[in-house]
């Protein structure tokens, strides 16, 4: 019996247990971390509101208007609670993973659900959570990648 070969997938930093949320913390999550081991995945950790250059803590960051898909084709909105508009910012985070996940070869990706940048189901518009996804989820779905949520992932 061959042992399947080690495969790199990208993994939102703070479901890791570093602390590069927005408030300085982290969402070390168990269930990935086992997830992880039983598959034999390499987790390539990315925070790609860092990677924008956004420094740890920043202020809490929402859609205002759409989603990450939306601000793909230019029609979306992201603001910090400041009011200041971030949504180049994470445009550049986005990119700034996705070149990440091809140098790595990483075919598909555990995020942090409803953040601006990783949900891949919902994310927060205004104060509301509803389905969407984040930019750097978008962006990463547009070029093939699989995703994942630490509340989604798959059985087996």
């Amino acid at each position: 019996m061959s042992e399947r070969k080690a495969e790199p997938i990208l993994v939102s930093s703070c479901l890791l247990g570093l602390p590069t949320r927005y408030d300085g913390r982290c969402k070390a999550n168990s269930a990935v971390r086992v997830f992880l081991q039983r598959h034999n995945l390499i987790p390539i950790p990315v925070c790609p509101e860092q990677l924008a250059g956004l420094p740890t803590p920043r202020p809490q960051t929402r859609f205002t208007r759409g989603d990450g898909r939306s601000l793909l084709n230019g029609d979306g909105e992201v603001r910090n609670e400041l009011q200041q508009p971030v949504s180049s910012l994470f445009l550049k985070g986005a990119g700034q993973t996705l070149a990440i996940a091809r140098l790595c070869g990483c075919r598909r990706a555990i995020f942090k659900e409803r953040s601006p940048s990783c949900g891949s189901r919902h994310i927060y518009l205004e104060e509301r959570v509803v389905p969407g996804m984040g930019v750097a989820a978008a962006l990463l779905e547009q070029h093939g990648i699989e995703l994942w949520s630490e509340e989604n992932l798959p059985e087996g």
